[in-house]
């Protein structure tokens, strides 16, 4: 691509894991899509137990799903190369390129010299081709970038920003408070060369008014050098899928539920079962956007009694949840459900516990283990990875969805539903996102009402697509309404600003140089103001790719050997 202009491109960092890098990432690509902007999402390395399949059976994070539908551009493995499922609390399953490539520790991700710069050139190939396509890329960070821990395997952060010379914009939650301390602190942990790349700074989620705020803002101005880009106010009921927390999602449910009332006589519960490592719970989503529908999570067996339907939603690991049923005492709750006739539905893993017999040697390779038995269905884990975007038909309506899984259903007997079956009360199915279709979510709805005995009655016309369009216009009206657009655009489409100021202290940098106004290896005093021009470290803002002194990691477990994957060792140990 050399000689041929690549698309402007943001990274948007946050001071924290939740400070809303997400929905500002959505609310920009809205924002320039409405302007007639060619716009497109992108996350190095994501770690998320929610997913999502594009039209070509790649697997991505789900949120950068949501950010393409903002941008009003089809979803693309090329938007999130690298992906992590956790498995546990040390290993997760790595998925390249939308392919899952083996699973790994922390240590054995970073554990080899050559790796991390072997990924990072995947990274940064993916975030080439999109910018040679785009008018402008918009990125997302991971945590904050002062994790300085991190920082020397940082595949999503800085690392990415500074490759690829990219301005850096860092959102802030003030509604958790420490908002300035944390703007302040994360540009001072950072070395130089990072630090000339942060841009300013966005205060997300303010209560009150905001000219209360400004001498703040004006005084940080100050210390750092840099400006604030807006105050985005708290925006209640955004219930899209901002993080991967729980939390989040069950707050976007629970205010999904409680702003209109019910159609008919009565409202409908749903218990959605917090399984341990549970995915794709934004499943529930659909459930939650109709009136008169209560979604909660639940972990115990008392909490089922009154719900008119009970979710055992999706789980990275499916013999453990099973376990964990069992000893919540949430396993005898549900074979005493079906056995009154009581509506249970169980999702991809949910559906796995469900049956007769799971053969696990993959995921939890723990051999052959007896289900709840309440479907006829035997599954046998696959080393292959079952990903697709089914269509079809169920209770007279067209239903589609999307299938992320190793386990395969041998279906025995049962009245078919979906890829699944349904014995009584009881209906299993591997899809994903099924109940995002609108008429089959209606006549699931009727049923389960029907068999509750609840004079519950869906809404004739809720549209789950036109409420998220309506989600992401809010996101994007937030960005032009809240925010300094000129000086975004300006930020996007000519890079970092020049000049931007060193703040103390700083970390190490990798190779270091003196300054020429202070004794070798000290940064020079900062000013009244508070800052410092940025010590000449040696490296570039946006150094040659491929270049020396970058450590790097990969999986332990590969079944295959893309780029950056080679050679992984088995029997190291780290958090992942």
């Amino acid at each position: 691509m050399e000689g041929r202009r690549r698309g402007g491109g943001l990274l948007v960092a946050g001071t924290t894991s939740d400070a809303g890098k997400s929905v500002v990432t959505a609310g920009i690509c809205r924002w320039l899509a409405r302007q007639g902007v060619k716009v497109a999402p992108f996350k190095g390395q994501n770690m998320s137990l929610n997913s999502f399949v594009t039209r070509d059976d790649a697997e991505i994070g789900r949120a950068q799903a949501m950010q393409a539908q903002a941008a009003g551009v089809e979803p693309s493995a090329l938007m999130n190369p690298v992906l992590l499922k956790p498995g546990g609390d040390r290993t997760s399953q790595v998925v390249l390129l939308g392919r899952p490539v083996g699973e790994m520790s922390a240590r054995g991700y970073f554990g080899r010299a050559g790796r991390r710069e072997e990924l990072l050139t995947t990274v940064l190939d993916c975030l080439d081709q999109l910018r040679s396509t785009y008018s402008a890329v918009i990125c997302e960070g991971a945590g904050s970038p002062a994790e300085i821990n991190l920082r020397r395997t940082d595949l999503v952060n800085m690392g990415v920003a500074r490759a690829a010379g990219l301005p850096v914009l860092v959102v802030g939650d003030i509604d958790r408070g420490g908002v300035f301390a944390s703007f302040f602190g994360t540009t001072a942990l950072l070395e130089a060369a990072d630090q000339r790349l942060i841009a300013g700074y966005l205060v997300n989620k303010f209560r009150g008014d905001v000219e209360l705020l400004r001498p703040g803002l004006s005084m940080l101005t100050s210390v750092t050098g840099r400006p604030f880009f807006g105050v985005l106010p708290y925006a209640h009921g955004l219930g899209i899928d901002e993080e991967d927390g729980l939390r989040v999602s069950l707050r976007g449910a629970v205010r999904e539920s409680m702003v209109a009332p019910p159609v008919g006589a009565e409202i409908l519960r749903v218990a959605v079962c917090a399984v341990p490592l549970m995915s794709n719970f934004t499943d529930v989503d659909a459930l939650a956007a109709e009136p008169g529908v209560v979604v909660r999570f639940v972990d115990r067996p008392e909490e089922l009694v009154d719900a008119d339907l009970v979710i055992v939603p999706g789980t990275r690991g499916t013999v453990g949840a099973l376990d964990w049923l069992r000893r919540r005492g949430l396993a005898d709750a549900l074979v005493r459900r079906a056995a009154e006739g009581r509506p249970v539905l169980g999702i991809c893993g949910g559906f796995q516990l469900l049956g007769d017999r799971i053969e696990d040697e993959v995921e939890s390779r723990a051999g052959v283990v007896e289900g709840l038995g309440l479907l006829p269905v035997r599954v046998r884990f696959a080393e292959a990875k079952t990903l697709a975007r089914p269509s079809g038909s169920a209770l007279g309506e067209p239903v589609e969805g999307y299938e992320i899984h190793h386990g395969v259903a041998e279906v025995l007997g049962g009245e078919p539903f979906l890829d699944g079956c349904r014995v009584g009360e009881v209906w299993g199915t591997h899809w994903h996102g099924s109940l995002e279709s609108d008429g089959f979510r209606r006549a699931f709805l009727r049923r389960v009402a029907e068999a509750a005995g609840r004079r519950f009655v869906p809404a004739p016309d809720t549209s789950f697509e036109a409420l998220r369009e309506e989600q992401l216009d809010r996101l994007g009206d937030l960005i032009e309404e809240h925010a300094d657009t000129e000086a975004l655009w300006r930020l996007i489409e000519d890079g970092p600003p020049a000049g931007l100021p060193f703040v103390p202290p700083g970390a190490p940098a990798p190779v270091a140089a003196p300054s020429a106004a202070a004794p070798d290896g000290e940064v020079p005093p900062a000013p009244a103001g508070g800052v410092s021009p940025a010590p000449d470290n040696g490296v570039s803002e946006a150094p040659a790719r491929g270049g020396n002194g970058r450590e790097t990691g990969t999986p332990e477990r590969t079944r295959q050997t893309p780029p950056g994957l080679e050679g992984a060792s088995e029997g190291q140990e780290g958090d992942a």
